[in-house]
């Protein structure tokens, strides 16, 4: 995989010219080299209820009433913190990225995220997605009940573990042409389910 970006980097500074390029071909293929992880769930709220902090007793029957219920909306909005590691003698340079948020084999999510990150050789950055996703509307083209497992885990209730796969596609500057990489950088995780 890494050796077709790589390829398809070289093509692309060919076709855009190689004067003053190099910097950014070498700071472009650093981050398909960079390592990916599962940092952290934070800014959790469901139906406008902050649960950031984690539940309380007094919560928990009315999120389960939330979930169970027939609402024709259920927003439920959280942002997933990303570790970025860069292993390179060099910066690893990001104009921006595609992502597709994937748990338990239901798709959640898809957007982009249009931010520089700049990481230096051996450094690591946390990059945050803002996500919000409605789960009624999820409910109604998935199984209800494996969304309603899902939600518990975000908040911390679950009984079951959710595992999530969340694809990446970064976009890096060539001059002053953006390129899109050809492939997902796919970052794996579990959560909830009583821990």
């Amino acid at each position: 995989m890494k050796k077709r970006i790589l390829g398809f980097l070289m093509i692309a500074t060919v076709l855009i010219g190689c004067n003053s390029v190099q910097k950014e071909l070498t700071s472009a293929y650093n981050i398909t080299k960079c390592e990916y992880s599962y940092k952290s769930i934070s800014g959790i709220k469901v139906s406008g209820m902050n649960l950031s902090n984690g539940v309380s007793i007094t919560q928990i029957p009315k999120i389960t009433s939330i979930l169970s219920g027939n609402a024709s909306s259920i927003p439920l909005d959280f942002t997933l913190n990303l570790n970025i590691k860069n292993p390179n003698e060099s910066a690893a340079i990001l104009h921006g990225l595609q992502y597709v948020i994937s748990i338990d084999d239901i798709e959640f999510t898809k957007g982009a995220v249009n931010e520089t990150l700049n990481i230096a050789a051996g450094e690591s950055q946390s990059l945050p997605l803002n996500i919000g996703v409605d789960l009624a509307t999820l409910a109604r083209t998935n199984s209800q009940e494996t969304i309603v497992e899902i939600a518990k885990n975000f908040v911390g209730i679950g009984s079951q573990k959710s595992n999530v796969s969340v694809k990446l596609k970064p976009t890096f500057m060539i001059g002053n042409t953006p390129i899109t990489s050809p492939t997902y950088f796919p970052v794996n995780f579990s959560f909830g389910g009583g821990k």
